[in-house]
């Protein structure tokens, strides 16, 4: 293939099916995927085996490619979420009558055609085609070669969807993975909307310098959680163990731990009880590493200044030592993404400011980061975190897949 242009070409056609679906019809597309997807389990670990077979297994990356049978139910259970969501499109945002008779109002309508560029993540396909299909959007897939078989085998079977409704299969469009083809996306003006990266910071400044399309930044998420002085030590453990090991590759997952000075030699030996049972490799600053290695734990590294803002996306942790909330901060402005920020605090004083002043999309106190997820927020499926402020911040999902149109109806009326 040497252009993609045609394929992009078919996929601005069938967007105009996609929207001449009905609200009913839509919800009904995608519970059907839900059954196929249920039915198929057995060919979707198949495919997803051969991608598997092909990455090192202590790759960080493994974990997210990995589709296991719970894994698949929960994309199908995504999917009827997702279909049960109200339809953004057609709300009346705003209307007037004017003095002329002009009835004028706007309207949420489909953003159109939606290209995202992801990496070794097969549910972001399932995730994106049934946002961009409830709201009436198709959608472009530049998935990474690492998860090729993964993506061909579930596209395909939305493709078989598709066609009872009446869609083209370029509604939802796998492109090869091949990197030539990602600056050519990126420059199809013509028939992509909107450009959504979703993956490693890398991939996403390299979407940011090269795309001629409106980008949406799903960042890297460079995550803090800071355990003040009059914390629930017991709870804060609990918090900050979740934080980094439930999910270590995901973006919501913890990367820096931030320690009052005043309770580092009671809290640390206890945080430090569970990183031995995940093999925690700690990077500690000056004096949580004295403290550390008193103790005696063996996975222990001193910290260099670029072990902060650093997304670890596996078994591994900073740990900053301040002295007070407003050191806490400072840190948090120096090296946050502005992703996910938390607060571990009985002090609500301290709680509301922390919560005021930080610049994240989503904040949280006395809490674990990993809820920062647009299925936990209650808004189904989730294209990507965003980290900007235009357009949309944090869970980018189906109610920001819309733009506007002002509708004007009028009889005859004439300008001069």
């Amino acid at each position: 293939m040497n252009s993609i242009l045609p394929l992009l070409q078919k996929t601005q056609q069938a967007s105009a099916a996609i929207r001449r679906l009905s609200d009913a019809q839509r919800s009904d597309l995608l519970n059907q995927l839900a059954n196929i997807i249920e039915q198929s389990k057995v060919l979707i670990m198949l495919e997803n085996q051969k991608d598997l077979d092909l990455m090192d297994k202590a790759d960080p990356k493994y974990d997210r490619l990995l589709l296991t049978e719970s894994r698949i139910q929960g994309l199908a259970d995504s999917l009827r979420e997702v279909a049960l969501l109200p339809d953004p499109t057609g709300e009346i945002l705003t209307e007037r009558n004017l003095e002329n008779g002009l009835n004028i109002k706007k309207i949420a309508v489909p953003i159109g055609v939606v290209g995202v560029i992801y990496e070794s993540r097969p549910n972001v396909t399932i995730d994106v085609a049934s946002l961009c299909l409830r709201s009436g959007n198709a959608c472009v897939l530049k998935g990474g070669k690492e998860a090729i078989f993964s993506n061909s085998c579930l596209v395909g079977l939305i493709h078989q969807i598709l066609v009872k409704f009446g869609v083209a299969d370029e509604a939802v469009l796998l492109l090869p993975s091949d990197r030539k083809f990602t600056d050519e996306l990126l420059k199809a003006t013509r028939y992509v909307d909107i450009i959504i990266p979703r993956g490693s910071d890398s991939l996403i400044q390299y979407v940011r310098q090269n795309s001629l399309i409106p980008t949406i930044e799903t960042g890297a998420g460079v995550v803090h959680t800071y355990v003040e002085t009059s914390a629930d030590l017991a709870k804060a453990k609990e918090i900050i163990v979740n934080a980094r090991v439930s999910r270590p590759s995901v973006c919501n997952s913890l990367d820096c731990a931030i320690i009052d000075e005043a309770i580092i030699e009671k809290f640390l030996p206890m945080l430090i009880e569970d990183f031995k049972k995940w093999n925690v490799e700690v990077y500690a600053d000056e004096a949580s590493f004295a403290v550390l290695e008193t103790i005696g734990y063996e996975k222990l590294q001193k910290a260099k200044e670029e072990d902060f803002g650093k997304e670890w996306l596996d078994y591994k942790i900073s740990i900053k030592t301040v002295y007070n909330l407003e050191e806490a901060l400072s840190h948090i402005q120096a090296f946050s993404s502005r992703h996910s920020e938390a607060i571990l605090t009985q002090n609500q004083g301290f709680a509301e400011r922390f919560l005021s002043e930080v610049d994240a999309a989503a904040v949280y106190h006395n809490a674990s980061t990993r809820f920062t997820d647009g299925g936990q927020f209650g808004l189904g499926a989730e294209i990507g975190i965003s980290t900007q402020k235009l357009h949309a911040r944090g869970p980018f999902a189906l109610e920001k897949l819309v733009t506007e149109k002002w509708v004007v109806l009028g009889d005859g009326q004439v300008r001069w």
